[in-house]
């Protein structure tokens, strides 16, 4: 068994049973490589991690916001719960570093991908839930969660659909919604206004009685298009 102990006091848990812990580490192609039949990789763990990691963040959400509406809580989630955060707190563990990858994984940079971080830190979640349980689990992403947690505010309630929208943009995307004026129509008193909107695969079409309340009409289209999506993963 190798030394995992670095990466079990990064992580603030100590493992009763060590194998869960390396299959957890375990990527699909070091096992393809291997052939090794008894030994299977992190994929079912991902999976199960996935869910516990949705289930504990929806509790603490809750548990916080006990006034906001489902709609909010769940773009909140989205905004936690994503490959980028995912790999963002895999890299302050120093994750990257434990993983077992096939060759050509491992020559391609494969330790620092989001999407190997963040698969491999749904499974170590995975590994814990089942070395110990729900509170283990819960103890440890609420540790690790916290500074995420922390910057998320209130403002998902307000009905200024552009600030939240840029929010979850940054956060989950890393980019700036752009607003482009299509067109506007009507007499000087009584202008009616089209703004088009471009962030990350979504695109909308925002009418309004000034530029500003189209461009809010289009961010609040955006936004239910993400819940749609993030309802869909989860």
């Amino acid at each position: 068994m190798e030394d995992l102990e670095q990466l079990e006091e990064n992580l603030s848990y100590k493992f009763k049973n060590k194998n869960l812990l390396s299959e957890a580490l375990c990527h699909s192609s070091f096992v393809n490589e291997l052939g090794d039949p008894n030994i299977s990789d992190n994929e079912r763990f991902e999976f199960l991690g996935d869910s516990v990691l949705n289930l504990v963040i929806s509790h603490i959400l809750m548990d916080r916001y006990p006034d906001i509406k489902e709609g909010s809580l769940s773009r909140m989630r989205a905004s936690l719960v994503n490959e980028s955060q995912l790999a963002i707190i895999a890299k302050s563990i120093d994750l990257g570093t434990y993983i077992k990858l096939g060759k050509g994984e491992s020559h391609s940079q494969g330790r620092k991908k989001k999407s190997i971080l963040a698969d491999a830190m749904e499974a170590i979640i995975a590994a814990i839930y089942i070395d110990s349980g729900f509170d283990a689990a819960f103890k440890m992403i609420q540790k690790h969660f916290s500074s995420l947690l922390n910057s998320i505010t209130t403002g998902f309630t307000l009905n200024d659909y552009k600030s939240q929208l840029q929010e979850l943009a940054q956060l989950i995307y890393k980019v700036t919604p752009q607003y482009l004026l299509n067109y506007e129509t009507g007499p000087d008193h009584d202008k009616t206004f089209s703004v088009y909107l471009e962030v990350w695969d979504i695109k909308t079409e925002g009418i309004g009685k000034s530029k500003k309340m189209a461009e809010q009409d289009a961010a609040r289209k955006a936004l239910e298009i993400l819940n749609k999506q993030t309802k869909k993963k989860v």
